[in-house]
């Protein structure tokens, strides 16, 4: 009899913060709960990331089945050849610098990998795309999670996952202006903001693998097909009988 499949480690990044807990006042590495519990509720295992030296990115993602890159700052402009616009927010160059390592050890290996929000900009930015610096009418304000629709490319992995206009939990204030070349959108909201990136060819040409990224935050929302999708392919295989 075939030995039972093991549930898959996905890890998260977070990123580092000023924070409170008891008597201390210390820097912490954070990441809003609804992350790992995601994970966890679609049958994954899920560790949290926290931003380290990007030389340790090969040997961290080699542990891991798939990986997720999380929501959050601003990407510094400098990543992408741009000047910061006035409405950019400060730059979190430790994070930025780590997860881009994350992001090609993930695709250098093959490891599934899912961005989210800043992750689908990141993805962007390591693959020589560009971004747009400030966009209204993605959010429902300071500090409150909008809503709109977002529609499908019929043909692409994203399409796969949820082939209908699904409405989605949404807040930034950035996104795609050049798509990288070996990405291909796979969904857009109703303004042609790009909603869904997917990999379409590998940089170093070899097969693309399980690579899809989201504007919007499946972590806050009820549709867990997204990360359903990411758990699935990272599914280890089984060993032996």
């Amino acid at each position: 009899m075939g030995a039972t499949l093991s549930k898959p480690l996905i890890g998260v990044t977070t990123y580092l913060e000023p924070a409170q807990w008891g008597v201390w006042h210390q820097p912490a590495a954070v990441l809003h709960a609804q992350y790992h519990r995601m994970v966890q509720s679609a049958g994954g295992l899920a560790t949290l990331l926290p931003p380290d030296d990007p030389a340790a990115a090969e040997a961290v993602v080699a542990r891991l089945d798939g990986v997720v890159i999380a929501g959050g700052a601003d990407v510094e402009p400098v990543r992408y050849g741009a000047s910061p616009d006035p409405r950019t927010g400060p730059p979190a160059r430790e994070r930025d610098a780590w997860e881009l390592a994350l992001i090609h050890a993930a695709l250098a290996s093959g490891t599934p990998l899912l961005g989210i929000c800043r992750g689908l900009q990141l993805l962007n930015v390591a693959l020589g795309g560009t971004l747009v610096q400030h966009l209204d009418g993605h959010s429902g304000g300071r500090g409150v999670v909008g809503q709109h629709t977002v529609k499908p490319v019929p043909g692409t992995l994203y399409a796969d996952i949820a082939p209908e206009a699904t409405s989605v939990p949404t807040y930034h204030h950035q996104s795609v202006d050049r798509l990288a070349d070996t990405l291909t959108a796979s969904a857009y909201a109703e303004d042609g903001t790009i909603e869904a990136v997917e990999l379409s060819g590998h940089p170093d040409g070899l097969p693309p693998g399980w690579v899809l990224a989201v504007q919007w935050h499946p972590e806050l929302g009820d549709d867990p097909r997204v990360i359903s999708a990411l758990v699935t392919a990272s599914q280890p295989s089984p060993a032996g009988d």
